[in-house]
């Protein structure tokens, strides 16, 4: 991983929101091998050996996931082979090549009850089966003593696949009135933001001349927008970028109002000072990244 020219990049879940954004941001980093489900699929792990030692690459960035928090409640096996066991198996197979691996984890490592943004010491204890699931990736990860970077971001949204922006404005061109979560807290993290700064971390390492770079840095980083605002905060500030004929009233309720099969954490703030400190990156605020990501789609 010493040159642009000598780095293959193995990209998983290339069709997803991240994914796709990292397609484009890793360009020029190296030579983006991006795979889709068809020509990877983390659930089967035979697969997974089996493509990373074809591809032979100097970096693995894997965004894939099974992120329908609510399935997971009762697809606890397929949550856990795609959250847990694929990413063990891709930093196993990091560590036998000498490669290095990028990992995407979750504000639902934590329980929600500190008062204050969580850091990356803070202690862990997921409160659902999604949760779980990626926090055992994590620590499989981190077992395999493979050179990897783990970003946690929170509220993913974008212009493709299922999020909550993408959903607000279907129902918001349906109806009249919406009612939406005001008391769980947290930033809405534009896809497109987790795939420039992580291109921007990535750069570093490869531009630098010292070679022990992975070994300083190797890790977990909080990266999600700057700025923290409610489920109800997010849906009003979607409907004032967007340009619907009709707005819909939106209603703020509790989120006892509002069940789901997996219990969600009612504060989701991360602080990002850390990935700022160590590597001069710091991200939008998440009212200009939604509004940017408006005027786009």
């Amino acid at each position: 991983m010493t040159t642009r020219e000598q780095q293959t990049i193995l990209l998983t879940g290339v069709n997803g929101q991240v994914g796709f954004e990292l397609a484009r941001s890793l360009q020029g980093l190296g030579k983006v091998v991006a795979l889709d489900r068809n020509a990877l699929n983390l659930a089967d792990l035979d697969q997974v050996r089996r493509v990373v030692r074809e591809v032979k690459p100097g970096l693995i960035v894997n965004p894939a996931a099974h992120t329908a928090v609510d399935k997971a409640e009762t697809e606890v096996d397929a949550a856990r082979r795609l959250n847990a066991e694929a990413p063990g198996v891709l930093a196993e197979e990091a560590k036998r090549l000498g490669a290095a691996l990028v990992h995407y984890s979750t504000d639902y490592v934590f329980d929600g009850t500190k008062d204050g943004a969580y850091v990356e010491t803070d202690a862990v204890n997921p409160q659902n089966v999604y949760g779980k699931s990626k926090l055992a990736g994590e620590q499989a990860i981190a077992a395999s003593g493979c050179a990897h970077l783990i970003f946690r971001t929170s509220w993913v949204y974008g212009t493709r696949g299922k999020n909550f922006l993408l959903t607000m404005l279907r129902l918001g061109a349906e109806r009249d009135e919406l009612s939406v979560v005001a008391d769980q807290f947290g930033a809405p993290t534009w896809a497109n933001t987790i795939a420039a700064l992580s291109a921007s971390v990535l750069s570093q390492s490869i531009v630098t001349t010292s070679g022990d770079w992975w070994d300083k840095y190797s890790g977990v980083y909080h990266l999600t927008a700057s700025g923290v605002t409610s489920w109800h905060g997010f849906a009003e500030a979607i409907f004032d970028f967007s340009n619907l004929e009709k707005k819909p009233a939106v209603k703020p309720i509790p989120a006892s109002s509002y069940p789901t099969p997996a219990a969600r954490p009612s504060n989701s703030r991360m602080s990002n000072d850390r990935l700022a400190d160590v590597f001069g990156v710091r991200a939008p605020d998440w009212r200009d990244a939604l509004q940017l990501c408006m005027a786009v789609r």
